[in-house]
């Protein structure tokens, strides 16, 4: 290999900036050789991921045409593309791009070579007005070695003769850039001073002395040979851990050819595809697209071979043409939440030993204490810091669900059963109240986290039994009792002036502040309202609603024609759904403000919450769960329409009025991520419900539990985390502690009292039983506690008055 050693034409680079979301195809090879990862977009090439799928390597990699006259068309600009598929659930591309004012057509075939670490790219440039010796054809690439568009350094060079592109950047990952036929000319830039396309844009030429550019914002460009005597050449774009390795991926796939790499690619995917259930079974009227294998493919693709079990929530930047070096990590991070989604679509499509693989994953990167971190990169490193409740029960009920299909059973299931008690010790010694909810915004007691850590204390209560952990499965049980009785408590409102309008008695609120479990009303205080201006960051609690109280009926807790629930449907609906042109979609929650501002502009810390399509998919499952498949089938038909060109779902959709100049057209994909792989896992799990007709990943032990058999508690649960101010009547009162007490009690007024000792569970949690199951409606229960292990009295008395009805 060699490196020409002339220094590039300015200094750095403007700074580094990612590029859009919106993508039109995903994909890589089914090989655990490959460890290599695309994305398209505007009819080029986006980011591509090495040699980990959280490790983004180039911004994009698209052509430039020049002509006579000073002729420039840059294809992703100034062409219009069409993407299709080779073949359905095969993530292998050809795209056509034409060039809006008719003078070429370019078309690609796109894949990874499945036997070694490069992308290919066969390319046929043909002209429309004029010959093809009337035009010179051009690559420029982008590097971002690695997750980042600074610090790397690009020269024009070659391989064992072979002429070719390279650059190299963090930890010396580089990538190495061929084509068949050898480079005309090349040049080695910086980014908006002396790249290549400022040169072509200037003089119609490249500067042969711009050949190398060290430690900034660089980007590479190559002139394709058009008369070298054929219409078609190969591209190959190869990844290292240093630029011979780069340069060896790059030639060999090159020598090797197309054609066979396709056939190899292609096979291994239909082999995948061809083991899931078929739920693209014939509909009517057919779609477009078979958008069943689209979902099932961008699943697979989101998740390494070569590193088995995790998948990242996308392998996209959302607003990524804003951002730059500070977003790390873009949506190509693992979510435990979003992992435990994508399990449930690999179950939901008969692939068990895939959302096994990922069971195996998360028990692998849980954390000592039994919680999972909000993020982080494949290597369980957390990136983020917050605590979501839901995703630290998620897992138990992944556990649980592989458990029900016969796919986790024997003594494959004991040996997860340590990873599910120590998740349900954390979720019961720090529940229920959520840092921060599945949004990832505000902490308290929402109704979706709730239906998760119950359902999941459910689960595991099943699992530890299975096991033989009798006593802590039954601790699990009451301990979710506890907690099913006292959601409405947390969680329910009546309706006020306005909401009595739509003729409801009251309704589930998003989220309600921590501080309710001491005695306050959900009604009373003001929810956060996080990414709107400060004018706008607080609401009233009982003023912000979300679909998310749908989870108690997805979750088994609450029957979908609970009068509560109705109630809530009416006022989601009136304060969050939207009308499209594909159908109704819904907001996340009132006041949401992470999106595109009024004008159009990027999110940038705040915003205005658009649409999510995967919301669709979960009002769906309510429809089905109320015995109304004929209108959960239409929002499957909304959920499927609000897909990009390629079948991908976004994350979130436009809104409003189209603005052709951002790119946003009303009811199409917006700004944020696209894919979205929870929204296809979610995709997924609807066509199965839909096949099954009934909500195929709900739980089976709330339901029994709570609907048919109207499971409560004999007892209301008092922490310090949870200072309850009322114990029904005819109910002990149970109080839980971190370290052994003693509780000293009385319920009149310190005329008598008693001492109770509390005894350690299997959890580590003290706990003591007060009886007040014979006090009468009014009494007052006041108690203390002495502390022996540091000798002292807390010092402070606590009160809980008996109180009768429920809501």
């Amino acid at each position: 290999m060699t490196q020409d050693d002339t220094s590039g034409v300015g200094a750095g680079g403007i700074a580094p900036r990612w590029t859009s979301s919106a993508k039109s195809g995903v994909g890589t090879a089914l090989s655990p050789a490959c460890r290599i990862w695309f994305t398209l977009s505007h009819g080029i090439l986006n980011e591509v991921y090495f040699p980990r799928v959280d490790c983004a390597c180039t911004r994009d990699l698209g052509l430039i045409v020049t002509g006579p006259d000073g002729y420039f068309s840059e294809e992703k600009r100034d062409a219009e593309s069409v993407v299709t598929t080779v073949e359905d659930g095969v993530p292998a591309y050809r795209l056509v791009n034409t060039a809006i004012d008719g003078r070429y057509r370019i078309i690609k075939r796109i894949i990874v070579d499945p036997a070694r670490n490069s992308l290919l790219q066969q390319i046929s440039f043909e002209a429309l007005h004029g010959s093809v010796h009337d035009y010179r054809l051009y690559v420029l690439a982008a590097p971002h070695l690695v997750n980042a568009g600074s610090g790397n350094t690009g020269w024009v060079g070659d391989y064992k003769g072979t002429p070719m592109l390279f650059a190299t950047g963090k930890g010396g990952i580089s990538l190495a850039l061929a084509v068949s036929g050898g480079w005309r000319s090349a040049s080695a830039g910086y980014v908006g001073i002396s790249d290549g396309w400022r040169q072509l844009q200037d003089t119609g030429e490249l500067d042969p002395r711009i050949t190398h550019a060290a430690d900034g914002n660089v980007a590479l460009t190559g002139e394709i040979d058009l008369a070298a005597g054929s219409d078609t050449v190969l591209l190959s774009l190869g990844f290292g851990n240093r630029p011979e390795e780069a340069a060896y991926n790059a030639l060999a796939s090159l020598q090797a050819g197309y054609k066979d790499a396709e056939r190899s690619y292609v096979a291994d995917w239909r082999r995948w595809q061809s083991t899931l259930l078929p739920l693209d079974e014939p509909r009517a009227p057919p779609p477009e697209l078979n958008r069943y294998r689209i979902s099932t493919a961008v699943l697979a693709t989101h998740r390494p071979l070569s590193f088995e079990g995790p998948a990242v929530a996308s392998l996209s930047i959302p607003w990524g043409f804003a951002k730059g070096d500070e977003d790390l990590g873009g949506y190509h991070l693992v979510w435990p939440r979003d992992l435990v989604e994508t399990a449930g679509g690999f179950l939901a499509a008969g692939a068990p030993q895939d959302a096994l693989r990922i069971l195996a994953y998360l028990r692998a990167i849980q954390e000592a204490d039994g919680h999972w971190p909000q993020n982080a990169w494949l290597d369980g490193e957390p990136y983020w810091t917050g605590i979501q409740m839901d995703e630290c029960a998620f897992p138990i009920l992944l556990a649980d669900a592989l458990r029900r299909e016969g796919a986790l059973t024997g003594d494959a299931l004991l040996s997860y059963v340590s990873m599910i008690e120590r998740a349900a010790c954390y979720v019961v010694v720090n529940g229920p109240v959520t840092g921060e909810d599945r949004w990832e915004e505000d902490g308290g007691f929402s109704p979706f986290t709730l239906a998760v850590e119950i359902a999941a204390l459910l689960a595991a209560a099943d699992i530890l039994e299975i096991a033989g952990h009798d006593h802590n499965a039954d601790y699990l049980r009451q301990t979710a009792d506890a907690w099913n009785d006292q959601i409405e408590r947390w969680t329910y409102v009546d309706a006020d002036a306005a909401s009595a309008d739509l003729g409801v008695n009251g309704y589930y609120v998003r989220i309600a502040p921590p501080d309710i479990a001491d005695g306050a009303s959900p009604a009373d205080g003001f929810v956060p309202i996080k990414n709107r201006p400060p004018a706008d960051s607080y609401l009233p609690t009982a003023r912000v609603v979300s679909p998310d109280a749908l989870a108690l009926v997805r979750f088994g807790l609450r029957a979908a024609n609970d009068p509560r629930i109705v109630d809530t449907v009416r006022i989601i609906d009136a304060q969050l759904k939207c009308d499209l042109p594909q159908g109704p979609l819904w907001y996340r929650y009132t006041g949401d403000g992470y999106g595109e501002h009024e004008d159009g502009s990027a999110f940038d810390g705040t915003g205005i919450g658009r649409p999510w399509p995967l919301l669709a998919g979960e009002r769906a499952h309510y429809e089905l769960a109320a015995g109304r498949p004929k209108a959960a089938m239409a929002l499957l038909n909304a959920l499927e329409g609000s897909a990009g060109p390629g079948g991908l779902l976004p994350e979130q959709v436009w809104d409003k009025p189209d603005m052709p100049e951002r790119g946003l057209v009303f009811g199409e994909p917006s700004g944020s991520a696209m894919p979205l792989v929870w929204a296809h896992a979610e995709h997924i799990k609807l066509l199965r419900s839909l096949r099954d007709n009934a909500v195929f990943d709900m739980p089976p032990q709330g339901v029994e539990r709570y609907i048919k058999n109207k499971t409560t508690a004999p007892f209301v649960l008092w922490r310090f985390n949870n200072k309850t101010s009322q114990v029904l009547v005819g109910k002990r009162l149970r109080i839980e502690v971190m370290a052994k007490a003693v509780v000293r009690w009385s319920s009149d007024g310190w005329t008598s009292e008693s001492d109770i000792e509390t005894r350690k569970n299997g959890f580590g949690i003290d706990v003591a039983e007060l009886a007040t199951e014979r006090l009468p409606k009014g009494a007052l229960v006041t108690f203390t506690f002495y502390w022996p292990d540091t000798d002292h009295w807390e010092g402070v008395d606590f009160s809980v008055a008996v109180a009768d009805g429920a809501r």
